[in-house]
């Protein structure tokens, strides 16, 4: 079965993905502070050059970065467009996820009006003691002693 998916669809996925891993937030972090160079964002992370870059690309690609080459050095800066349609993409479920968290409150509130914890305790403690004459025998092993062995 193909599935449909706009462009819109495809640039949001990017931007979840790049976000999904903790290298690539904290470079965004950093970039937060204004235009960095690929070898400043580098050196907190302590991995190489070329898997450094790799982690670029995806944010790159994603629309999150945009490079600028002056001369040799390739510096980087934070692109917020994609960002803001993810936070607006979230911002709908936000909305759903707190009715319906607030009408849990209101639910669990309501039974605790009606069923307060304190008198579960008094309940408990107020029952008669057991009128039985016995006591209760020991659970039953789960395998009795091994058995005989076939001989060859």
């Amino acid at each position: 079965m193909v599935k449909y998916q706009d462009n819109a669809d495809e640039a949001l996925n990017a931007v979840f993905a790049a976000l999904a891993d903790p290298t690539r937030r904290k470079v965004l972090q950093d970039l937060e502070r204004g235009h960095l160079s690929v070898g400043e964002l580098a050196q907190p992370h302590g991995m190489s050059l070329p898997g450094f870059m790799k982690h670029l690309r995806v944010l790159e690609d994603a629309g999150l970065v945009t490079r600028a080459k002056d001369g040799r050095v390739v510096n980087l800066a934070l692109s917020p467009e994609p960002m803001q349609e993810a936070a607006m993409w979230l911002s709908r479920y936000e909305k759903f996820w707190s009715e319906r968290l607030d009408a849990l409150g209101r639910y669990l509130y309501h039974q605790e009006e009606l069923n307060p914890p304190w008198k579960k305790a008094q309940r408990k403690a107020s029952r008669p003691p057991s009128t039985s004459p016995g006591t209760t025998p020991p659970a039953a092993k789960k395998s009795g002693a091994r058995g005989p062995t076939r001989k060859r």
